[in-house]
């Protein structure tokens, strides 16, 4: 089967969501894409906007830019879909194979460890940027302390 880290690469934040995207999970089904957005649509009532969305051009071109499509042409024309963990799991229901399922097991498991691994590394930033602002804070305090005092204002000499 398919290891959890490898599909762990596969699932990305879009829309502040973590999602997989339609031509990821086809590969991972061993399906063609166009066989899994078929099977989607014939029962779209199981996707409602929050399993599911289709990305924007913008989107598009974002992952384009970060090496995560090599070119817009690799979509066939068509911009992806995005499925949220929810919607994954849908998945299952209208693929209804023993692959299928096997890789939805998979795949919750890879978001379970995204999440984990998000959550941890949150705690670690937060720690980081109260660093970063105790040392800012300490080095403006020593820069104060290395300026030359002010000059006194000069008296005018005479009447």
């Amino acid at each position: 089967m398919v290891p959890v880290e490898s599909i762990a690469d596969k699932i990305f934040i879009i829309r502040g969501q973590k999602v997989m995207l339609s031509f990821y999970l086809a590969e991972l089904y061993g399906v063609e894409t166009r066989a899994l957005v078929q099977a989607v649509k014939r029962n779209i009532e199981r996707f409602p906007e929050d399993f599911m969305f289709q990305l924007e051009d913008s989107e598009v071109a974002a992952l384009v830019s970060q090496n995560v499509i090599p070119h817009k042409k690799y979509l066939g024309g068509h911009s992806p879909y995005a499925f949220v963990q929810e919607g994954v799991a849908m998945l299952s229901s209208v693929l209804n194979s023993d692959r299928a399922i096997a890789v939805n097991i998979a795949i919750m498991r890879a978001f379970v460890k995204v999440r984990e691994y998000l959550a941890t590394h949150k705690d670690v930033l937060r720690k980081l940027d109260e660093h970063d602002r105790q040392i800012k804070t300490l080095f403006g305090a020593v820069n104060k302390l290395l300026e030359p005092p002010p000059e006194s204002p000069k008296r005018k000499m005479g009447f």
